[in-house]
């Protein structure tokens, strides 16, 4: 698995929040991808409170317990609202802008990519918001993904992960869905990111189905249970660790 961390020159997405941070506004954030059109990102829906989460980020929230690592942070919002709430949390981000902001905001963050291995420490919650299963890249990954969420947990631990299942994405009028099995996994998405003259690298970004989680955090001696399910074919899934 890639373990590096970004450069401020190839973030583009530190450098909206950055933006952001300093001047209450950021230029547009282009997202491309070879399978969409050309979508953008509200850098102000990044800055969001507790109130203005979606329920889904609400019920994680209010069910990560002990100590907290909330990977992929990005602005804070949601480890400045469990401090809120006084929890213990840690924020970690490859992006270096966004962990500076973060520690302007005063969030416990540093810059760490999530696997690591130098990065040893135990939580009793890993949580990853706004499709937290987009780190793990392709479907092939998700062993090796587990495998990372049983070293960083403590016994008894759990991850709070959401996504969205995409098959929404095939359904045809009569309610059926147009899925061509000998593809590969309909939720492996690359993407790429733009902020005025900053542009990323192409990357790869996971949305799963609840079953298929299941099965992989099943087969890595995991247990997942599903505690919110979203109108939108998301869902919010807990992964506890024996």
């Amino acid at each position: 698995m890639n373990n590096s961390v970004l450069r401020a020159s190839g973030d583009p997405m530190g450098a909206a929040i950055y933006d952001y941070h300093k001047n209450g506004k950021a230029a547009k954030l282009r997202v491309f991808s070879s399978q969409f059109d050309e979508d953008e990102i509200p850098v102000e829906d990044l800055f969001r409170s507790f109130e203005d989460m979606p329920e889904l980020e609400q019920v994680a929230l209010k069910a990560a317990q002990g100590r907290i690592l909330d990977v992929g942070a990005g602005s804070g919002c949601h480890s400045i609202a469990l401090t809120g709430m006084g929890k213990d949390v840690m924020a970690i981000d490859i992006s270096p802008l966004s962990v500076q902001v973060m520690l302007e905001r005063g969030v416990h963050a540093r810059q760490v990519n999530f696997y690591d291995d130098s990065f040893n420490e135990k939580f009793d919650t890993i949580l990853m918001l706004m499709n937290g299963t987009g780190i793990v890249g392709t479907l092939d990954k998700m062993p090796a993904f587990f495998k990372r969420i049983k070293q960083l947990l403590a016994p008894g631990g759990s991850l709070l992960i959401d996504s969205s299942d995409l098959k929404y994405l095939y359904e045809e009028e009569d309610g059926s869905f147009m899925i061509d099995l000998a593809d590969d996994y309909y939720g492996q998405i690359d993407y790429q990111m733009q902020y005025k003259n900053i542009k990323g690298q192409s990357f790869d970004w996971l949305y799963v189905d609840f079953d298929t989680l299941s099965y992989y955090a099943e087969e890595s001696g995991l247990k997942a249970e599903l505690l919110y399910e979203g109108e939108h074919y998301d869902f919010l899934a807990r992964v506890i660790c024996p």
